[in-house]
């Protein structure tokens, strides 16, 4: 009805990599440092008292509004993405060609093969003084989305090109919600687990150079997998060995 096709079990496997990828995207060095900062100014509290362990409450309906924030963002892009998927329905082997060719590039760009100076770059948007304020916290999860910055924007650009390879509208947005997922559910774990959740993210930050190549390794995989037909395989694969996911959607 209106265009948009019932999702079923076969889009399991781009959902799974759709939520490592929003897990990662959490993870990069570009994300996961500027997190305590995020949460202090969406909860209108200093850093000092996040480290004293104070200000919790305040923090975590922000960090929600912040989430929705970026997921309307995503979701929207994903909209888009499977809708020009969807116009060129016609040509959906030679898309998922391109894509696959598109996010191999964007993963050797993670890998360090070569450097794309544009993904270098920042774009990010002024919220504007709105800290202290779950309409604020909206505010910052909108232009925090719209950023594009350099570690997010291959990978999100990743799952946008499998969105546009799906060619359909519940599918492809479906996809972007499960990348929001991936990315939003651990600021707002963060959030409500503030005091133990910097100990962690500190010990993380020593590590991000093997989760950049992370990134890019998943990137390269799944490119290489929507080039060859590989990813449409295992969906069948999968419902042929669990017959029971085909009731699912």
């Amino acid at each position: 009805m209106f265009g948009i096709d019932l999702i079923d079990a076969s889009l399991l496997p781009a959902m799974l990599v759709a939520l490592v990828a929003g897990v990662l995207s959490f993870l990069s060095p570009c994300v996961l440092p500027i997190v305590p900062p995020y949460l202090a100014y969406m909860g209108g509290i200093s850093m000092g008292e996040i480290r004293e362990g104070r200000g919790r409450s305040r923090i975590i309906l922000p960090a929600l509004f912040f989430v929705l924030g970026l997921s309307t963002v995503f979701l929207f892009l994903g909209f888009a993405a499977s809708a020009f998927g969807r116009f060129f329905l016609g040509y959906q082997d030679i898309l998922s060609k391109v894509a696959g060719a598109v996010v191999i590039i964007l993963g050797l760009h993670f890998l360090g093969l070569f450097r794309i100076p544009m993904l270098d770059r920042e774009a990010r948007l002024d919220a504007g003084d709105q800290g202290g304020s779950a309409f604020g916290a909206y505010l910052l999860g909108l232009a925090f989305a719209f950023g594009w910055t350099p570690c997010i924007g291959p990978i999100l650009g990743g799952i946008l090109s499998m969105a546009a390879s799906e060619a359909s509208l519940a599918r492809g947005t479906t996809l972007l919600g499960v990348y929001a997922l991936g990315l939003g559910l651990p600021f707002l774990l963060a959030a409500i687990f503030i005091e133990r959740s910097m100990g962690v993210m500190n010990r993380l930050k020593r590590h991000m150079k093997a989760i950049e190549r992370a990134m890019g390794l998943l990137l390269v995989l799944v490119g290489v997998a929507l080039m060859t037909g590989a990813m449409s395989a295992f969906s069948y694969f999968l419902l042929e060995k669990v017959p029971f996911l085909a009731t699912l959607g």
